[in-house]
């Protein structure tokens, strides 16, 4: 998690994430960068796990410009604290609708290979099924 100094005369600083590190195996959560305006910590202990169910999810965020790892985040105090991780593009989208703090960072490429594995291996696109427009149907079937 990265906090700097912010560019509003509203607020102080902002929180975000700055990137995961795979493989990491510390257990305590360490200061990596201390400035003037910055700061960034290290927080071990999370595993990006991958569930069939969310193979469309990966399937979009590997295949779109800037493949992300979302970060859901909370705010405990004056720190901010990450919860989980997902490479899914819609987990992500649904725990933004539920009013989370959630911010994407750079996949690695290790994880960009893994998932990319795991989504050759286990996705396979459903038909689109045309819906007929409201419009188009009789009156008494539109309830």
């Amino acid at each position: 998690m990265q906090r700097r100094r912010a560019q509003s005369p509203w607020i102080e600083v902002v929180w975000e994430p700055h990137g995961v590190v795979p493989g990491y195996t510390g257990t305590e959560r360490k200061l990596l960068v201390e400035q003037d305006d910055l700061a960034q910590w290290l927080h071990p202990g999370f595993k990006l796990q991958l569930h069939r169910d969310e193979a469309e999810g990966y399937y979009l965020n590997v295949v779109g410009r800037e493949p992300r790892v979302f970060v859901l985040w909370r705010m405990e105090g004056d720190d901010a604290l990450p919860l989980h991780l997902t490479a899914s593009s819609e987990e992500a989208s649904r725990w933004l609708d539920g009013g989370h703090a959630v911010d994407g960072v750079p996949m690695p490429p290790e994880i960009y290979a893994w998932v990319g594995e795991y989504v050759e291996q286990n996705y396979r696109p459903q038909p689109q099924k045309r819906i007929k427009p409201r419009s188009f149907q009789h009156p008494k079937d539109r309830l």
